[in-house]
């Protein structure tokens, strides 16, 4: 659930504008870093892997006249996302990939001088965009939700998940023998879990999941991110404004009611933004790609379907085989670092390559294998640091449930199409497929 969500710019000031969206960011990049390959969709882009054996830590060019750091190495990844002095704060402190071509350069030339490069002159944030702060504000909004997120709630909620689970696989097979993974199985599944943590009417769910595909597609306009945006905050500010008169069990009720000091409303919506979208956005294309994965591994989802006690280590094998998230995540350093033998110098930006960063070879055996009995390793793909993904616990069940049923109840599920038809989200912040074609006896 880390994927970020975006919202108008002109709803708070403290708000990073729709055009410094990490969509947007995506466009400075260079392809190959980011488009699979039908013939390899699983493996890291093709510009990856070139840059193996270049060093855990690169200097990486950027199509506007920038530069920033590309961290591919696990251990350095690590050490990048655990240490305080590399910020998230996007209202603070720029990204190299959010600039226009003439203020990259200037700002490349001005680190390369040694002359700092100072962040926006903020005492306060006003806006709830935690995955986008530094501690203390950060601090004491994730301190918030963890108080949302108990493991009671998210135990309680493996029996709803299973009802859903199994929901939507019978009705897959009382309508036919072939459906379209996507939107029949990997998509509802956690999108109905969400909304019922937050207490989003599910009928609704059509309003938020276009505009998310919007906010997050690399190839939409500054104008349709930020109708997208718009109309998420229209939808986002409703909600908490019934929530507020009407509280119910779900989360956010209990953030505008539980919260000492209470939180804004803009706050508030900030929030419900980002978990909304991440906790639809991110498991969903895990269960579809992951689906992918295991059916063009017909040797790992038999040893599966032979031993279900597998679920566990495959969960955590399809994650560091996979890394949805497309690149990775980014951080700037607030005073020059040494990482991985590189001086980093203050006000660069670091790229940390989570897809690559999980098949280091120096952490792993064979790592470009999909081996589900392979020796439970740490992995990335819920990031590091204060920062780690606050639901993963909730979309480790949702996929344990989610890949579970659907290989027991659908014993001779296979591909309807050539694999290399099967369209990949490219154009996405969040990796994985835009359908998946199955078939059953």
């Amino acid at each position: 659930m880390s994927a970020p969500s975006e919202q108008d710019a002109t709803t708070d000031p403290g708000t990073a504008p729709a055009e410094n969206s990490p969509a947007a960011g995506t466009r400075v990049l260079p392809a190959d870093l980011l488009e699979r390959r039908t013939e390899c969709p699983f493996d890291p882009a093709p510009g990856l892997e070139r840059r193996r054996g270049q060093g855990a830590v690169q200097p990486l060019p950027l199509l506007n006249g920038g530069r920033a750091y590309l961290v591919t190495g696990f251990e350095e990844a690590r050490a990048v996302l655990a240490d305080r002095r590399f910020s998230s704060d996007r209202v603070r402190y720029r990204e190299a990939t959010q600039m226009p071509p003439e203020e990259a350069a200037a700002q490349a030339a001005a680190i390369e001088r040694g002359e700092p490069v100072c962040p926006a002159p903020i005492e306060a944030r006003t806006d709830g965009m935690f995955i986008f702060m530094d501690p203390p504000e950060h601090t004491r909004i994730r301190r918030l939700l963890t108080g949302q997120f108990t493991v009671r709630r998210m135990k309680a909620l493996e029996q709803r998940i299973t009802e859903i689970a199994v929901e939507h696989i019978e009705t897959m097979k009382t309508a036919g023998t072939e459906a379209d993974l996507v939107p029949a199985y990997a998509l509802p599944l956690p999108s109905l879990v969400i909304c019922e943590l937050l207490g989003v009417d599910y009928a609704d769910r059509a309003r938020f999941q276009e505009n998310t595909a919007v906010a997050l597609n690399s190839r939409s306009t500054p104008e349709e991110r930020a109708r997208a945006g718009g109309e998420l905050y229209t939808f986002i500010s409703e909600l908490v404004a019934a929530k507020r008169a009407t509280p119910a069990d779900d989360i956010l009720s209990g953030l505008i009611h539980e919260a000492d000091p209470p939180l804004t409303d803009a706050q508030l919506i900030d929030v419900a933004l980002v978990l909304l979208g991440a906790g639809h956005e991110t498991t969903a294309n895990m269960l579809a790609l992951g689906t992918f994965a295991l059916l063009e591994n017909p040797d790992q989802l038999a040893a599966l379907r032979a031993d279900p006690d597998l679920i566990d280590t495959a969960v955590e094998e399809l994650l560091r085989y996979l890394s949805i998230i497309q690149l990775g995540v980014s951080r700037i350093a607030t005073e020059a670092v040494t990482v991985g033998g590189v001086e980093i110098p203050a006000g660069a930006t670091v790229v940390v390559a989570t897809p690559e960063v999980n098949r280091d070879t120096r952490h792993w055996a064979d790592p470009d294998r999909l081996d589900l009995g392979r020796e439970r390793a740490s992995h990335l793909a819920f990031g590091h640091g204060v920062h780690q993904c606050l639901g993963q616990q909730l979309a480790r069940i949702e996929m344990r449930v989610g890949f579970a049923e659907l290989v027991t109840r659908l014993p001779d599920l296979r591909l309807a199409a050539k694999a290399a038809e099967v369209p990949l989200r490219n154009d996405m912040l969040i990796f994985g497929v835009h359908s998946l074609p199955v078939t059953w006896a």
